[in-house]
């Protein structure tokens, strides 16, 4: 297949997505591929299938790249034992070259931890915890349908803390069932107090296909949903978080290193059930992307675990690139579009120049960023991008 891509830089960084779907219970705001766990946990097979999915997908062009991080992401992936973790890290580790300073990140909620997990956790090589704290307000949480308690959310940090963890995000939601400005403002001011090196601070939305979806709670209308991000954004900047992407902020040399490779239009490799990845063949100038069998129980009878795989055009190419790029506050150097996709910067010119004279993209050649106003317009931004 002739593509006229051309690679010259070689493929872009590689990193792993690992999912572990199954949660306490089903929260009524998740769309994500979780599933309430039944009657026992399983590791062991779990952990089997994913190892042997990776050593499907590892060809050998893709297992002499070294990876630049590892997320366990779920779901919730602090259900699981150290042990399984340990022998989860030691099978990535066989199977692949993981750099010296890969970022290795494990998700973890609240009401799913102990001091002991978090220590095998870190002993089996993870190296940053992300917490889904959401609230420290126990009537937003129980509103959430959260399982844990503002105490059970500071004690996980603390937990974290004297495991050894020195990196450590905490997702914090506005825009909660019936909150105030105020309460969203004391919500903030609590999280901060926390210390964290990285805060995901982001709108609760009612998506498709769940429970609030269906039966949707009463929300805070828009005028005080801006009003809450902006007095977020400014409290944030004020106690030193950098806003460096829509609803990520961090402390100096703290950025997920893992999120900006996807952001960024890096490659990766996905395991686990309905986990996703994006491949370049610099050979062959093709991009893949592929997905999983979504049913943890259809992942771990399968023999092959991928149920999805499709290539790329060249449309695909700059509409992705661009959906993920813009969410960056500063955006991308021009030159990695040509340098992730294999295609001419001049493919980008016409539609920069439209978005530049409405205000929504920066002028600046050497940079492709969104301006402020595009900021707030992002989807308008990237459809000017699909337009072409």
């Amino acid at each position: 297949m002739q593509t006229g891509r051309r690679f010259p830089a070689g493929p872009p960084p590689l990193a792993l997505y690992v999912h572990l779907p199954w949660c306490v219970r089903k929260c009524p705001y998740c769309d994500f591929n979780s599933h309430r766990l039944g009657d026992a946990l399983p590791e062991r097979a779990y952990v089997d299938a994913l190892l042997a999915d990776l050593s499907a997908q590892c060809a050998v062009a893709v297992a002499a790249r070294p990876l630049i991080s590892v997320f366990i992401g779920g779901g919730t992936p602090s259900l699981f034992s150290g042990g399984a973790v340990a022998r989860l890290l030691d099978g990535v580790r066989e199977r692949c070259v993981l750099a010296a300073d890969a970022e290795v990140t494990l998700e973890a909620n609240p009401g799913a931890v102990d001091a002991g997990h978090f220590r095998a956790y870190r002993q089996a090589g993870v190296n940053r915890l992300s917490i889904g704290v959401q609230s420290l307000s126990a009537r937003h949480l129980r509103a959430l349908g959260r399982i844990h308690d503002p105490a059970q959310a500071r004690a996980a940090v603390d937990a974290a803390r004297a495991a050894g963890f020195g990196n450590i995000n905490l997702d914090l939601m506005f825009g909660l069932p019936e909150q105030t400005l105020a309460e969203a403002a004391a919500d903030l001011e609590a999280l901060i107090a926390l210390a964290p090196e990285h805060i995901s601070y982001y709108q609760l939305t009612l998506e498709p296909n769940t429970a609030f979806a269906h039966a949707p709670p009463p929300l805070p209308d828009h005028d005080t949903l801006d009003a809450m991000h902006e007095a977020g954004m400014a409290r944030l900047a004020a106690a030193g978080f950098a806003r460096y992407e829509v609803s990520a902020y961090a402390r100096d040399g703290q950025h997920c290193r893992h999120n900006l490779n996807y952001w960024r239009f890096g490659d990766y490799l996905g395991i686990g059930a309905g986990a996703h990845g994006k491949l370049t063949d610099v050979a062959t100038a093709l991009v893949e992307r592929r997905s999983a069998k979504r049913s943890p129980t259809a992942y771990l009878a399968a023999q092959h675990k991928l149920a999805h795989r499709r290539l790329l055009d060249d449309a695909d190419l700059v509409l992705e690139f661009t959906l993920n790029a813009l969410r960056l506050t500063d955006g991308v150097e021009t030159a990695l579009f040509s340098a992730h996709t294999g295609l001419p910067a001049a493919r980008l010119a016409a539609p920069r120049r439209r978005l530049a004279r409405a205000g929504l993209l920066a002028p600046a050649p050497e940079r492709l960023a969104a301006t402020p106003l595009g900021q707030r317009f992002l989807n308008d931004v990237v459809a000017g991008f699909a337009a072409d």
